[in-house]
């Protein structure tokens, strides 16, 4: 039982997309329209960038670019102006998560040395700066994280439009995260966090950066997804099948029971055309509501069955990964790895992390008010 109850706390939004796919099955029987539900070119473009993505890792390129940058580096501003620029930049390629599982710890190990008041605050806020950086920088790009990727998938945009609607909101996280810096980090001498990463592989390296190109003409639509995935899974089975493990396939079950339940959904007239009534005009501000709850990626599954107004969805989805511990699940990530860290303060993190998250949705919000 404890089992049980373990698994639905850390899955909490897969066994909630569980249950939504399982009792609209009751309503709208399986049939084999099933499988128009599912975008499939979604989940193969997912699931290779997440195996890509994990093998350039497993290199160790990422760490090492880390310290290189940092090596003479001390002043704690200017460290934490390069590992929030790092953050910002890396999450565009990368993915928000890819990005904060490398950012994050080499962080917390700079900060291993020092003590005092003065070192939690730093430390607390330099790592929420970090998460917001990795979630502000991911949403301009389709790749930058699951939302984005499935939105720009499933409606058919072009590279441009996608840039078009994000970049100004993009571009101000950018100031303010710059900003914040200078303004909220304390004066503090930062050791370097030393020089212990080697690159594993430069044939790897070299083969999953190719890879990660094919990746991308795939995303651009120059090659089909298919191909994609059979070159992908060829050479990861012959390099390292272990990568097969490293894929979130939580995630990609998650996006299959939301996708089964907008179908349902869609097969219901009624229903469906009286929510797009509801909701039409109100897609940004419902979009930033539901992802405080679930978190934006499902949040942009479930709203893509109620309304086609992508540029909303984007925006609003985007802007919904602020806020909530939860609006984000790459935000997570952050707080377990500080949460297990010595000396570390949960709460004072939880609520730093709200203040911050909430400023800079309250900005965004207004920027959308204003540029609408």
């Amino acid at each position: 039982m404890k089992r049980i109850f373990g698994f639905i706390k850390k899955e909490a939004v897969l066994c909630v997309s569980g249950v939504l796919a399982v009792f609209s099955c009751f309503i709208v029987p399986p049939s084999a329209e099933y499988l128009g539900y599912i975008d499939f070119r979604t989940l193969i473009l997912l699931l290779c960038l997440m195996l890509v993505v994990a093998g350039i890792r497993q290199t160790g390129a990422f760490t090492v670019v880390c310290e290189a940058l940092l090596k003479r580096l001390r002043g704690i501003k200017t460290v934490g102006l390069v590992l929030v620029l790092l953050s910002f930049f890396m999450s565009m390629l990368l993915t928000n998560d890819v990005t904060l599982v490398t950012i994050v710890p080499f962080t917390l190990l700079m900060f291993e040395n020092i003590t005092g008041e003065k070192k939690t605050r730093a430390e607390i806020v330099l790592l929420v700066l970090e998460t917001a950086a990795a979630n502000l920088g991911s949403m301009l790009t389709p790749m930058g994280n699951p939302q984005n990727l499935y939105l720009y998938s499933s409606f058919g945009l072009s590279i441009e439009e996608f840039f078009g609607i994000i970049f100004p909101y993009s571009a101000l996280s950018l100031v303010m995260l710059i900003s914040s810096v200078f303004l909220f980090l304390p004066k503090l001498e930062a050791p370097s966090a030393g020089s212990s990463a080697k690159l594993q592989s430069r044939v790897n390296l070299i083969v999953f950066a190719a890879l990660f190109a094919v990746n991308m003409l795939t995303i651009l639509r120059v090659l089909d997804e298919r191909i994609l995935l059979v070159i992908v899974a060829a050479a990861v089975l012959i390099i390292d099948r272990k990568l097969f493990l490293q894929a979130d396939c939580s995630l990609l079950l998650t996006f299959v029971f939301f996708f089964v339940f907008v179908g349902n959904l869609g097969s219901l007239p009624v229903l469906s055309d009286g929510l797009r009534r509801v909701f039409e005009g109100n897609e940004v501000g419902l979009s930033v509501l539901l992802s405080q709850v679930i978190s934006n990626v499902p949040a942009a599954i479930l709203l893509s069955g109620i309304s086609d107004n992508v540029r909303a969805l984007i925006i609003g989805t985007n802007l919904g990964g602020l806020g909530t511990l939860i609006a984000s699940m790459a935000s997570l990530i952050t707080y377990k790895f500080y949460a297990a860290s010595k000396d570390s303060a949960p709460k004072k993190y939880f609520w730093t992390f709200t203040a911050f998250n909430l400023g800079y949705l309250a900005v965004l919000g207004t920027a959308h008010f204003l540029l609408s």
